[in-house]
């Protein structure tokens, strides 16, 4: 094996010292800059030189060792019997003098000076010349530059010109900070293909998708009689769904140009009578969009005295955590409080059905319209249900199990927004449960967990077809769990803390992998919790609140806590995120 060598900076050189015979190198970075200037006032008082590069008549005297050592551009023309091989003057007339200056003194000193005003035709004769370091010395200084007036530009310029790491930097801004240069006029330059294609991405950072709608229509407006043609294709790459009724009304009302206004009303009525011909029914929040987290309802228990005296209420209460801000914030409260509810997310809208009050199970609902900030009551289940689990899929609503009554349910029902109502499901579980966790994927239903009227802390995972009412078994988990919180996260489904058999509240955390069928463990949350409020938003996994054990004077109960931690995928590991304005356990939680 080779001797490790050490490598040393001694007066400005680097020095490799290895054992027994092999020799010490130095690299004096001295001598390289010395060296450089020497070759630079050789060049500057025509000394040794044997070419001149000529551009509108300003004469440059260079080396040919010198250029072809710098450039493949000159190499080749120099090495491979050009005409310009045994030429004493060179014309390069697609070069302007000072820039071909520029860049000969940066071949001789590695020096560059760049400016907003000759960066791009600076940028051009680089790349022409193939003098690559200094194409990305121009890109460094455009991308400190870049801002949401010129961004556009400097995609187009990019673009044109193929400098592939110029347009994946202007393309990221754009995404980045597309709600500022919509603002812009540079957004009408953008060709068709180009906007379409950031309309059709998940990662435009916007607050609403009503700001992309804005977008649309400023660029079909920057040349309307000849983007007009364009409007449905357009419009079909925006997900009109998550705006309000009344926003698409107040544009068509507002838009003066007839043949916008018949377009916009055909999507209106395509939206209203749930058509679907013109525009997707049924879209989610873009991955990239500013998402909030709502925590809706569950219940506190905490310690209020040494005597083991505990203080109990029931939540009615909503909190929203803006995950861009990382603050919590108050929103308008349920019309009732809520203890285990069914919550889901359908059409932009909070769907919060069933639950307990007050030892009372319900079957009453409520929806949320987060644009208007307004609860209204929603058709209630067929039967009560609390520890149920909900999902939405293909624009429904599915109830499914949990505590029926005093019974434990198996039956499923499914909620139509558009009839504002439940019907009974001839498909039931294949058993009864309970506490279990709940969640839609591609087409399907998965059902994880939970307890039985025959046992408790269940392991399994099983998949149900609305469809075809089909159920199918899957891999079960590693630690059998109830209580616990699940949520889908780059296609894989985690499932979060809970409690296992003899009752120990976890801190395991486990994912599964929707393709390849299996389990795997991630690392644990930094504390244990039972009943957390678990989402997905912006690529991470948030966990929320949930209960712990706590034992006093031989007492063993459960006290609520408000702590949250946050999940990153690609470092596998948590961080703690601003506590939970209350502690709070078995609420419902949605994304927006």
């Amino acid at each position: 094996m080779a001797p490790a060598e050490k490598e040393k900076e001694v007066l400005g050189c680097t020095c490799n010292l290895a054992p027994f015979d092999v020799p010490n190198k130095y690299l004096s970075k001295p001598y390289i800059e010395a060296f450089l200037r020497g070759l630079n006032s050789l060049r500057k008082n025509d000394i040794f030189c044997d070419v001149q590069l000529v551009s509108k008549g300003y004469c440059i005297n260079a080396h040919r060792a010198i250029l072809a050592a710098s450039s493949p551009y000159f190499y080749a023309m120099f090495t491979n019997g050009l005409l310009e091989a045994g030429k004493k003057s060179i014309e390069l007339p697609s070069v302007s003098p000072d820039v071909l200056e520029i860049l000969i003194n940066f071949i001789y000193s590695g020096e560059i000076n760049i400016y907003q005003e000759n960066v791009e035709e600076l940028m051009i004769a680089a790349d022409m010349l193939e003098l690559n370091d200094a194409v990305s010395c121009c890109t460094e200084f455009l991308k400190s530059e870049m801002d949401s007036s010129n961004a556009v530009g400097l995609l187009r310029f990019a673009d044109m010109h193929n400098f592939t790491v110029l347009y994946k930097l202007s393309e990221d801004f754009i995404y980045g900070n597309f709600v500022q240069i919509c603002e812009e006029d540079e957004l009408g330059d953008l060709s068709k293909d180009q906007f379409i294609k950031f309309l059709n991405s998940e990662y435009l950072c916007v607050d609403s998708e009503q700001q992309v709608f804005r977008a649309a229509m400023k660029w079909i407006k920057h040349d309307l009689s000849d983007r007009r043609r364009y409007i449905f294709e357009i419009l079909s790459c925006i997900r009109i769904p998550l705006m309000s009724i009344q926003f698409l009304e107040r544009e068509i009302n507002n838009n003066t140009d007839a043949s916008l206004r018949v377009a916009l009303r055909s999507i209106y009525t395509d939206i209203a009578e749930r058509i679907g011909n013109l525009v997707a029914l049924e879209v989610e929040p873009r991955l990239g969009a500013k998402k909030d987290i709502y925590i809706l309802g569950g219940s506190k228990r905490e310690i209020c005295s040494a005597w083991s005296r505990y203080s109990e209420s029931t939540f009615e209460s909503v909190v929203k955590f803006n995950t861009f801000r990382k603050e919590w914030c108050d929103i308008k409260p349920m019309n009732i409080g809520r203890i285990m509810p069914g919550v889901a997310i359908l059409n932009g809208c909070i769907y919060v059905v069933g639950g307990e009050n007050e030892s009372l199970i319900l079957s009453n609902g409520e929806c949320y319209n987060p644009i208007e900030d307004k609860w209204s009551s929603v058709a209630g289940m067929t039967v009560p249900r609390c520890e149920f689990g909900m999902a939405a899929l293909n624009g429904y609503l599915y109830a499914i199990g949990g505590w029926v009554g005093d019974d434990i349910g198996g039956s499923i029902e499914i909620y139509s927004p558009s009839l504002n109502r439940w019907t009974m499901c001839n498909s039931v579980l294949p058993e009864p449960r309970f506490s279990m966790g709940v969640v839609s994927f591609e087409g399907l239903i998965y059902i994880v967990g939970g307890c039985t009227r025959t046992k408790r802390h269940l392991q399994d995972l099983l998949s149900y077809n609305p469809v075809t009412g089909e159920w199918s078994i899957l891999a079960p988990m590693l630690v059998p769990r109830s209580q616990m919180g699940v949520a889908v996260l780059d296609k894989h489904l985690y499932v979060v803390g809970g409690i296992t058999s003899n009752n120990e509240v976890l801190n395991l955390v486990e994912q599964y992998d929707f393709e390849e069928n299996t389990w795997s463990f991630v690392t644990p949350m930094k504390g244990k919790r039972a009943s957390p409020a678990v989402a997905a938003a912006d690529g991470m996994l948030y966990v929320i609140g949930g209960d712990i054990t706590h034992t006093i004077n031989s007492y063993r109960s459960h006290i609520t806590i408000s702590s949250v931690e946050r999940y990153n995928n690609s470092t596998s590991q948590w961080e703690d995120l601003p506590s939970l304005p209350e502690s709070r356990s078995e609420a419902g939680v949605a994304v927006l």
